[in-house]
Parts: structure tokens; C-alpha cells; sequence
């Protein structure tokens, strides 16, 4: 049997691409259209937060300690799904944290600009939080779809032991994360020039990237359940 089940597919470069443009344009979306943030990753928010608190502004640093507490709460939600699609077999948790992200991004397009930029960011930490938890996997490796510095560094140590070494396993995982920065970068650009086409509604965008990776999952899950029925015919 071919690996085109569910997992496989969540865990392949194509589906690591869609996830990279994802959270690329919506890096470039909330430091565009929502006060100048990467919402995306929270070490800018945690060093902001020891900031206001070290120079006794209490009340801003509750402003920072939001998103971090967004991050933490969409971490906790994803684990929860995770655990009742353990209790029912049928439920599928992949496509429930990707409806969820699809759902919550369109409802952000229609956040209007006068709401203040925080807020919004709040929401986009939720969705990246949901994102960088569920899908962590890249074929054999660990990586980040809503940043890129782990990324990065992973990279560069495989390209340093290929050529070191003469190692190939270690160039293909290498080209596989140069694979997902490239589409990170990509996302990043889409993003740049959408938002400042379309602005705000622009990350219905996001939303139709999502669905198309919703798809991918829906294609492997068909083809899993031709194979089984094949198998279960070469048996009779």
C-alpha cells in the first residue's frame, strides 16, 4: 500500500508548502494592516511584555500578555481535539483544526479597521498557535509553518553535514526545509502585495490557501479507502 493516508499526506512537502504560504502572507497581513506586528510567533511579545512590566507600565503589559495567552489557549484546544479524536475513531482532528483556522480567517476579514489592531493580532496568535501545534511534521523532520528561524538554522546544519560529510540523506532534508522557507518567502510576498491591494479582506486568502490544503487531505483520505477496498477484493 502507497503512503497516501492521511498522515502521509499532512506530513509532505506539499501540504508543508500550502501551511509555509499560509503563515507567510499572514505575517506580511498583520504587519501591513494591523499596527506593524508578526502576530505569527510570540518571542516579540514576550520580550515586550518584560519591557512594560520592568518599566512599571502594568496595564500595557496586559496588552502583550494577551496574544501570549491566545498562543496558549489554541495549544491547549488543538491537544483537546486531538484527545476526543482518540475517544472516536471517525473523528478526523486534522480537518477539524483546519476548519476551525479557515472559519476564524474569514470572519477576520470582515473585522473592520476601526477595531483596535491588538485584538485582531489576538485572533491571528490563535490561528497561528492552532497551526504551528497540529502540524509539526515534515516527512521524518520537525519544523515550523509560521516561522522560519528553526527552519533555517535546520537547514543550514544539513547543508554543513552534506557537504562535510558527503552525507545525501542530509541534502534531501536540507532542500526540503530550503522547500519551506522558499514558500514562507512566497506567502510573505502574496501577502505584501494582496493586503495592500485588497487591504484588510485580503486574508480571505489565507482562508482559500487553507481550503485548498482541506482538499489535499480529503484527495489522500479517498485514495487511502480505494487502496483498503483493493486490498480487501485481492483477498476474496
Amino acid at each position: 500500500m502507497t503512503k497516501t493516508n492521511q498522515q502521509s499526506i499532512t506530513e509532505s512537502v506539499k501540504f508543508g508548502i500550502i501551511l509555509a504560504i499560509v503563515g507567510g502572507f499572514l505575517d506580511a497581513y498583520t504587519f501591513i494592516t494591523r499596527g506593524g506586528v508578526f502576530a505569527n510567533a510570540q518571542t516579540g511579545n514576550i520580550v515586550m511584555l518584560s519591557m512594560k512590566l520592568a518599566s512599571g507600565k502594568f496595564s500595557y503589559a496586559f496588552m502583550y500578555l494577551l496574544p501570549i495567552l491566545a498562543f496558549i489557549n489554541g495549544v491547549i484546544i488543538v491537544e483537546y481535539i486531538k484527545k476526543c479524536s482518540i475517544r472516536f475513531a471517525e473523528l478526523k482532528w486534522q480537518y477539524i483544526i483546519l476548519t476551525i483556522e479557515i472559519v476564524i480567517l474569514l470572519i477576520v476579514g470582515f473585522i473592520p479597521k476601526r477595531v483596535p489592531d491588538m485584538y485582531v493580532n489576538i485572533i491571528i496568535s490563535f490561528v497561528a498557535s492552532m497551526q504551528t501545534s497540529s502540524f509539526r511534521k515534515l516527512v521524518d523532520s520537525p519544523y515550523a509553518t509560521t516561522m522560519s528561524t528553526g527552519n533555517l538554522r535546520s537547514a543550514t546544519q544539513f547543508i554543513y553535514t552534506a557537504f562535510s560529510e558527503k552525507n545525501d540523506k542530509a541534502m534531501i532534508k536540507a532542500k526540503r526545509y530550503i522547500t519551506i522557507i522558499i514558500a514562507f518567502c512566497i506567502g510573505g510576498f502574496i501577502g505584501a502585495i494582496a493586503t495592500k491591494i485588497i487591504g484588510i479582506k485580503s486574508v480571505w486568502i489565507s482562508a482559500m490557501i487553507l481550503l485548498a490544503g482541506f482538499v489535499l487531505l480529503c484527495i489522500g483520505d479517498a485514495q487511502k479507502q480505494d487502496e483498503v477496498y483493493g486490498e480487501k477484493v485481492k483477498n476474496i
